[in-house]
């Protein structure tokens, strides 16, 4: 998800294109000249100075005048050329220091590399610390992202499911919960620096999350983050357990995917969230157990997609949730077993579809919709029946 990214020219690269010192210090002279000679020209006009008299005797007092103005152009000169090469040396230290940020950082980047391929859960455990501390302390956002998609990687790799608690598999039971534990962390490490502030220190905010195909069985916790930047992928994850709350969040400008994912555990909850820009796709997601709710959910704005998703044995709840602006789809959409509540839901603009949608209606949807101050895409079979 990250390989199309163009990346951000680095201080090494800015470094690489300083210009030659013969060609800056002309420049600069001649940039100085410029500001000098208007300075002046500017003077003579506000002054209103008479026109200089060529007939006039060139006396000690104005020949010593012209000598202390000569050795002030010099310094002056010298100064310029003085501040050209300060400032390209502090571009070249600033450079290097970056260099060696990055090669230090490096450097502690493949050892926690290692660690993550340790057969020892609790040296992964000090793995997926040390990266997430490195991204924290990353030179540029490009070895950020490096960090965070490592342990993306870690969480995508193929998930072994618990052998049982019987005598027989008691060891590889441990060793079960011990790598699990490694796994609940980074879902928790990845929450708790999304949950900060953009801009701050230790904030993850505005980069990629890419946890395509990632079975989340622990809790993940987004609360009150805001998605305004970068991509967020759930494609294709799998939500068996725990609580993943995405609770008073704001989804503003970004592309957030839970295209294909598949809900069938635990809890996973839109509270109060705000979607004003952007998109948040559920294409073809299904909602086969546990619950998500939608609970006074603000669609405002942006386009909120659940084309062809399948509602089939989950309870899906838009309780108390405004559909003010955008567009929010259904298309498509099967309802066949589960409950999906749509009770104190106000539509009141934007568009919401649920054109080609099969299986019985939520029984609050034609409530709720009967009071709309808004038309609402319904499929024909579940319009009422001419008179």
């Amino acid at each position: 998800m990250t390989a199309n990214r163009r990346p951000r020219p680095t201080p090494d690269e800015r470094e690489l294109r300083l210009w030659k010192v013969g060609r800056a210090l002309t420049l600069t002279f001649a940039a100085a000249v410029l500001v000098a000679g208007g300075i002046f020209y500017g003077l003579v006009v506000l002054l209103d100075f008479q026109e200089i008299h060529s007939a006039a005797k060139l006396d000690a007092k104005t020949l010593f005048d012209l000598v202390k103005l000569s050795f002030g152009v010099v310094a002056g000169a010298g100064a310029l050329v003085a501040l050209v090469v300060a400032y390209r040396r502090q571009r070249v230290d600033e450079a290097g220091a970056h260099r060696e940020a990055t090669r230090l950082h490096t450097e502690r980047f493949s050892q926690a590399v290692d660690k993550l391929g340790s057969d020892s859960p609790a040296v992964r455990l000090g793995g997926v610390h040390a990266l997430a501390g490195l991204a924290d302390d990353a030179p540029d956002d490009n070895l950020r992202q490096t960090c965070i998609d490592v342990l993306c990687a870690y969480l995508q790799l193929p998930f072994t499911p618990d052998p049982g608690d019987d005598l027989a598999h008691q060891e590889e039971h441990h060793r079960y919960l011990a790598f699990r534990k490694v796994r609940h962390t980074i879902l928790r490490l990845i929450g708790d620096h999304y949950r900060r502030p953009q801009g701050t220190h230790r904030s993850w905010q505005g980069c990629d999350l890419d946890l395509t195909g990632v079975t989340i069985d622990g809790d993940m916790d987004f609360g009150g983050a805001k998605f305004s930047g970068g991509e967020v992928s759930f494609i294709g994850a799998t939500f068996s357990g725990g609580v993943v709350s995405f609770d008073r969040a704001t989804f503003s400008g970004c592309t957030v995917s839970f295209s294909g994912a598949n809900f069938s555990g635990g809890e996973v909850s839109f509270g109060d969230a705000t979607f004003s820009d952007g998109r948040v796709s559920f294409f073809g997601a299904t909602f086969s157990g546990g619950v998500v709710s939608f609970d006074r959910a603000k669609f405002s704005g942006g386009m909120v997609v659940f084309f062809g998703a399948t509602f089939s044995g989950c309870t899906v709840s838009f309780f108390g949730a405004t559909f003010s602006d955008g567009r929010v789809s259904f298309d498509r959409a099967k309802f066949s077993d589960g409950r999906v509540f749509f009770d104190g839901a106000t539509f009141s603009g934007g568009e919401v579809s649920f054109d080609s949608a099969t299986g019985p209606p939520p029984p609050s949807l034609l409530v709720v919709v009967g009071a709309a101050s808004v038309p609402v895409v319904l499929p024909s079979a579940w319009l009422p029946a001419s008179p």
